[in-house]
């Protein structure tokens, strides 16, 4: 076990290889904290170390990870709340010093050459990693968006299943969704703390269209209440590392017969409700069918 240096709403330890990060859980931590628990940071993900002062009576320890090193990051593109910068260390002003000696440590580690105070970005690795060198959350995940819940099994699929109350005609008459990961490219998440939050997927071979979210099968829709920040992010962040992490040429798509049965049942209540003709119907089994 390496040196640790306890701060407010979580705790480094410094390890020969890595920065391990665990987070408090207390009422007062960011819920993203207490979601993300502990996370292993090794040395080759990040660029490297600052030192700020904060806010009232503050200074921040500022670890500073590699572009592409971290899905989580990747995933949040820049939009999480300073507080919720899980590699912001904040610590009272009165432990500068102490601050001090673990930045330069770390950045003597890290290679970062030239003293600090002259030049804090002197040798900073901005270097694309060309992996995911940070765990993404691990196991299933889902979260309950605006118009529908959000589901990830940690590993293949990815399924939308639509609210009554919250989706539009065009994700109703499209039925809930089942995306297999392999046929993914990518994953857009727009913060729930704006206007227009959502999370879309993005399939091989393409741009995300043009329709709205609110309208786009591909995609749910934030709203107030819905798909916080502690669990939406997460959940892209998973799903964004299954991607990375899956062959790069895709299989032939092969549906789950569970998944087709479930879309085809959803097809028929559509139809017996009027909202799909005869011809659309018998057209969508087929090609549902054609799917196994």
């Amino acid at each position: 076990m390496g040196d640790v240096l306890a701060g407010i709403h979580a705790t480094w330890e410094f390890e020969s290889d890595a920065l391990v990060i665990r987070f408090d859980r207390g009422n007062r931590a960011p819920r993203l904290f207490g979601v993300l628990r502990e996370r292993r940071v090794p040395h080759e993900a990040l660029a490297s170390v600052t030192l700020t002062p904060g806010k009232r009576g503050t200074v921040v320890l500022h670890a500073v990870p590699r572009p592409g090193a971290d899905p989580l990051m990747e995933a949040a593109a820049g939009q999480l709340a300073e507080g919720c910068d899980p590699y912001r260390l904040v610590l009272p002003a009165d432990r500068e010093t102490l601050a001090e000696y673990y930045r330069d440590e770390l950045r003597a580690v890290l290679g970062l050459r030239g003293p600090y105070a002259e030049d804090p970005s002197e040798g900073l690795d901005v270097t694309p990693a060309d992996r995911f060198l940070v765990a993404a959350p691990s196991g299933p995940q889902s979260f309950k968006a605006y118009d529908g819940k959000a589901s990830f099994d940690g590993q293949s699929e990815v399924s939308f299943r639509w609210s009554w109350t919250g989706a539009s005609s065009e994700k109703w008459k499209a039925g809930d969704q089942f995306f297999q990961v392999r046929d993914l490219r990518a994953v857009e998440w727009r913060s729930p703390d704006v206007l227009d939050g959502h999370l879309r997927l993005v399939p091989r071979g393409g741009e995300p269209p043009a329709a709205q979210p609110d309208r786009d099968p591909a995609s749910v829709v934030f709203g107030l209440g819905y798909g916080p920040v502690h669990l939406s992010l997460p959940f892209a962040a998973a799903v964004l590392a299954a991607i990375r992490t899956t062959d790069r040429v895709p299989a032939a798509r092969i549906a789950a017969p569970g998944a087709v049965a479930e879309r085809i049942r959803h097809l028929g209540e559509l139809h017996q409700a009027g909202l799909v003709t005869d011809e659309e119907f018998s057209a969508k089994k087929a090609e549902l069918l054609a799917e196994l």
